[in-house]
């Protein structure tokens, strides 16, 4: 698979991991984006720091239907079809569930989860006109095992990874690829108030990702073998992983007091 020349749409892809995978694929010979991004500035920066690349930007929240129909008919007026599309936007409000409010649990579910569905819809006749088309769906580590006081952040992850397997099958007669990442705790602005250690950086979890979507890999895990021995524990054995979280169960719910990034 070659990128150079590929056109691309991505989710929040003014700061974070979304910023770091624009400058991993402009390694790889990318040159097109479209960008979906809620702030002005940051959209506008992209321009003066990847220098030499066609930007497509969309400002708005991805949780407006009509930014992403707005998305999807720009890429298609600008460029007549789609090469990647990378669902990568994504917020976080934790705590217990009572005390989620109202609107922080449906703006999790609009953003994480039904943005996604809706995006990859519109997107899917420019992505049927590629010859190679990939789609890159960010989950979490969270989408895998469900932790608590993440109840609504996890469950919208979980969908993710559902929605990438059912995707992937639907269009298994076309050349369209599915990979699902699955970062664990990354040093991006989502990250400040969470007393979370030793998190990945950005561009490490950009480079992995996309070089996922290019091996075709079908779902890149982040966490190394201890999360890959708990992924198995907590499938094979839920109530031996329950207990193994029981033990944390003060120190999850202390970490989790103040970690929002909406």
């Amino acid at each position: 698979m070659r990128l150079a020349g590929k056109k691309v749409l991505i989710t929040g892809g003014s700061r974070g991991i979304g910023k770091c995978m624009i400058a991993e694929l402009i390694q790889h010979g990318v040159k097109h984006f479209g960008v979906i991004a809620r702030d002005k500035s940051n959209l506008k920066e992209l321009r003066t720091t990847f220098e030499g690349v066609e930007f497509v930007l969309v400002r708005g929240d991805v949780a407006d239907i009509n930014v992403l129909r707005e998305a999807a008919s720009k890429v298609e007026d600008k460029w007549g079809s789609l090469d990647i599309l990378i669902n990568n936007a994504g917020i976080v409000s934790a705590g217990a569930i009572e005390d989620t409010s109202d609107e922080e649990i449906y703006d999790q579910v609009a953003v994480n989860l039904t943005a996604v569905l809706f995006l990859t819809k519109y997107c899917l006749p420019l992505l049927k006109a590629s010859e190679e088309a990939y789609i890159l769906n960010v989950s979490s580590g969270l989408g895998l095992i469900g932790m608590p006081f993440y109840a609504v952040y996890a469950s919208t992850k979980a969908g993710i990874r559902q929605f990438s397997d059912s995707l992937r099958r639907e269009l298994e007669p076309f050349p369209i690829s599915v990979t699902c990442v699955y970062p664990t705790a990354t040093d991006t602005d989502m990250m400040k108030t969470s007393t979370a250690q030793n998190m990945d950086s950005p561009e490490y979890v950009a480079e992995r990702s996309i070089q996922g979507m290019i091996d075709k890999e079908l779902h890149v895990i982040f966490g190394g073998e201890e999360r890959l021995e708990d992924n198995v524990l907590n499938f094979e054995s839920p109530e031996e992983f329950d207990k193994k979280i029981a033990g944390n169960y003060e120190a999850w719910k202390e970490a989790t007091q103040n970690h929002k990034a909406l």
